[in-house]
């Protein structure tokens, strides 16, 4: 063969390895993908889709497609993106129902933000999956920001974000620095919020963070503030508290040590130490020592800053102890809105006890239940009635009751809608846990913020800055009437003076437990004033 004939063929076979190698080692390193901009890590589908993909969770399949169907919809419209954007899969059912109840809310309130005609822009919704406990959020926000930055995606607003974590607040703080909005529609860690005052509204933590929901701080300050029987003189409280790391319980923890007690002092502070949010580890054995040093104090009010998982079996351990006829009262926060349904029938029994009495009730501050306004409308019209001797008209009905009350009759009303028309979202949404409820009305805020924003032609639509600054206005006449209550957002982009209701969850005498509505409870001591005109933070 002639040198130049072998020359070629070694040429060519050397080029054939090479391709074949670097073939093998784009397909041995090709990203393990579960659906459209959603990859394999760890074991999880992380990423962010909005073509009806469920991340793994079939609970969530039906809403996932719905949201894709309103996505098709509008997708010739003008439009912007918004991101919803929380943990997508769990291998626990009651949490995976909790996921289901967030993306109905998220839903329906693109429904309600898209409705009418010559409004523009329309929302595209689409969900972030970060992973448990927001474990692979970094790669998710790499995403989020290149969608801000496309013509194509047109991301405005990310919002969800369930559970106040260093992770989270991780993602919270990058997205904001590029300035990206967020809507904080579920997380009361105080850690996540801006803080108020000139100097801290012109340099704030988080530029562009808007939170629809309390603090825990403000949690704290309602639950002083609340005459419902929280505020006997003789009781004596004692704090149970998690000593892991998780905003939540930290900051939760917090407030309940600052409220001041006018009761005689109880025990000293009790911690115990869980292994994450949804699991219980070791916990039920801290939980019985725990409570038999309770039984050994005068204390008959705990309360408790931990998750819902450990609150559950707290509440048993505590029944389950005894301390003779003795009836405890667990006080919690917004975490505690999904306890019932990890209660079973054989745990209403053990709250119940064996003479039919309850031996322990659980109290929480819910950030919204749909009990409320009718409740509060009922009792303000019978204290009318009985002042002026005739009914109150439309316009003498207080605001913070009757606003918020015809925002949860037209969630109402289009759940119903859906349900006629229907549009399959797995389950009938449910209100009780208030889940529903608040990412709903963070959708609509985000939608009213959109829509006041949006100036000059249609196609034009609102930059990521000019968003961001639209949360501080949406208060006094640009309020927003939201089915939790009144969303009038500071300087710092916090809810003023947002009401909780106070929610029991009593075992009763026999068969499941209620839960019952209690009261509503104010962080300023009373309710906001007229027209939600913020008052001044200075003297």
């Amino acid at each position: 063969m002639p040198r130049w004939k072998k020359i070629l063929y070694a040429l060519l076979v050397t080029a054939a390895l090479v391709a074949g190698g670097l073939f093998g080692w784009s397909f041995l390193h090709r990203p393990d993908t579960c659906a459209e901009g959603v990859e394999r890590i760890d074991g999880e589908c992380v990423g962010v889709n909005g073509e009806g993909y469920d991340f793994g969770t079939r609970e969530i399949g039906a809403v996932a497609r719905a949201i894709a169907q309103e996505n098709k919809r509008i997708e010739k419209d003008p439009h912007v993106t918004v991101a919803m954007m929380l943990p997508l899969h769990s291998g626990n059912e009651a949490l995976n129902r909790q996921i289901r109840s967030d993306l109905q809310g998220a839903y329906l309130g693109q429904l309600q933000a898209n409705e009418g005609e010559g409004e523009p822009p329309k929302i595209r919704l689409v969900l972030a999956n970060p992973g448990r406990e927001y474990g692979h959020q970094a790669p998710v926000v790499d995403t989020l920001l290149r969608m801000a930055r496309s013509p194509g995606d047109r991301l405005r607003a990310v919002t969800g974000f369930n559970l106040s974590l260093d992770a989270t607040t991780a993602a919270v703080d990058r997205l904001t620095a590029h300035q990206v909005p967020v809507l904080a529609s579920r997380i009361t860690g105080d850690g996540i919020a801006n803080e108020e005052g000139l100097d801290a509204v012109a340099k704030p933590k988080f530029p562009g963070l808007a939170r629809i929901i309390p603090t825990n701080h403000e949690v704290a300050r309602a639950l002083a503030a609340f005459t419902g029987g929280l505020d006997r003189e003789d009781r004596r409280t004692v704090l149970v508290h998690d000593t892991r790391e998780d905003s939540y319980n930290e900051s939760l923890a917090k407030a309940f040590d600052s409220i001041e007690e006018k009761g005689p002092a109880g025990p000293a502070e009790m911690s115990f130490t869980s292994p994450a949010i949804d699991e219980a580890g070791s916990t039920g054995n801290q939980f019985t020592q725990i409570a038999n040093n309770i039984c050994s104090s005068e204390a008959d009010t705990v309360y408790f800053a931990g998750r819902t998982v450990h609150l559950r079996l707290f509440a048993l351990k505590l029944a389950e102890v005894g301390c003779g006829k003795r009836h405890y009262t667990i006080i919690s926060g917004s975490d505690a809105a999904s306890l019932r349904q990890y209660m079973s029938e054989e745990n209403w029994e053990k709250l119940r006890g064996t003479d039919g009495e309850a031996k322990v009730t659980v109290q929480y501050a819910a950030p919204a239940h749909p009990q409320a306004w009718d409740t509060e409308l009922t009792a303000w019209r019978k204290e009318w009635r009985e002042r002026h001797h005739r009914e109150p008209t439309g316009k003498e009905l207080p605001q913070y009751l009757a606003e918020p009350k015809a925002a949860l009759d037209r969630l109402r009303g289009l759940i119903d809608t859906t349900r006629r028309a229907g549009t399959d979202l797995g389950t009938p949404p449910s209100l009780e846990d208030s889940r529903t409820m608040l990412v709903y009305d963070g959708m609509v805020t985000i939608g009213t913020a959109l829509h006041q924003v949006q100036n000059g032609p249609a196609e034009k639509v609102p930059g990521l800055e000019e968003v961001g600054q639209e949360w501080v206005r949406l208060n006094a006449q640009h309020r927003v009437a939201g089915t939790s209550g009144l969303i009038c957002l500071t300087g710092g982009g916090n809810p003023y003076d947002k009401p909780v209701a106070v929610v029991e969850l009593d075992p009763g005498r026999k068969g499941e437990g209620t839960l019952k509505y209690v009261g509503l409870g104010w962080p300023a001591g009373g309710p906001q004033p007229k027209n939600c005109v913020i008052p001044s933070r200075t003297p």
